[in-house]
């Protein structure tokens, strides 16, 4: 099966339909990448090769969201004119860069890493998924309100100790940056697991995602 008609599903099927991919451009590519990793994940993953797949994908999901979540973060501290210690407006950047991130990684989840999850009515995967995703902001939230300061004071000694001259500014906004790379590492893998026994654990844990022909 391929991908392009899974885009049309706006509600849930109890049986997954037969895609195709005559469109051809991105999504017949984007399949092509599908075979690669299900190659990979038989050859390594034995027994647990579609849960492997399944994990592939979400890191594939989970960097492009990265990027969408870090890119905006630091264009929105950069509007926001976040100067040293503006803790707060680092937390409400990062925020709202990680709620784009999260509507791109359900996109991409429900079309891709889990076309097989059809059980329920996409409404309810989306409240579902929101709902994991709000505990991932908050647990966020909180790793980069302890940690932003911290890290801003390890990078601020760190080039004064190597006579480098750097803005404070500038300091800051790197260590914020390492707060919030260390809060996406925890929140991946609690929305990776959360969403998979929660959200899509209507999935065949032996069955591989068809989303190839």
């Amino acid at each position: 099966m391929g991908l392009t008609d899974t885009f049309k599903r706006d509600t849930a099927a109890p049986e997954p339909r037969e895609l195709s991919t005559s469109n051809g451009g991105f999504l017949t590519r984007l399949n092509d990448r599908d075979g690669y990793i299900r190659k990979f994940s038989r050859r390594y993953g034995g027994a647990k090769a579609a849960e492997l797949e399944r994990f592939v994908k979400f890191l594939f999901v989970g960097a492009l969201g990265a990027v969408i979540d870090l890119g905006l973060t630091n264009l929105l501290m950069i509007l926001f004119h976040v100067q040293d210690g503006d803790v707060h407006l680092v937390v409400v950047a990062g925020s709202i860069g990680f709620i784009c991130a999260v509507c791109s990684n359900f996109f991409w989840n429900r079309y891709w890493t889990y076309p097989d999850s059809r059980s329920r009515r996409i409404r309810h995967q989306l409240a579902l998924f929101f709902l994991i995703s709000f505990f991932g902001l908050v647990i966020r939230a909180v790793v980069v309100g302890l940690f932003s300061n911290p890290f801003a004071e390890f990078v601020t000694n760190t080039a004064h100790s190597m006579n480098l001259v750097i803005e404070d500014r500038v300091l800051f906004k790197i260590g914020a940056n390492m707060a919030v790379i260390m809060a996406l590492v925890i929140v991946a893998l609690w929305n990776f697991f959360a969403n998979r026994y929660v959200t899509y654990n209507d999935v065949d844990k032996s069955a591989a995602p068809q989303t190839t022909p």
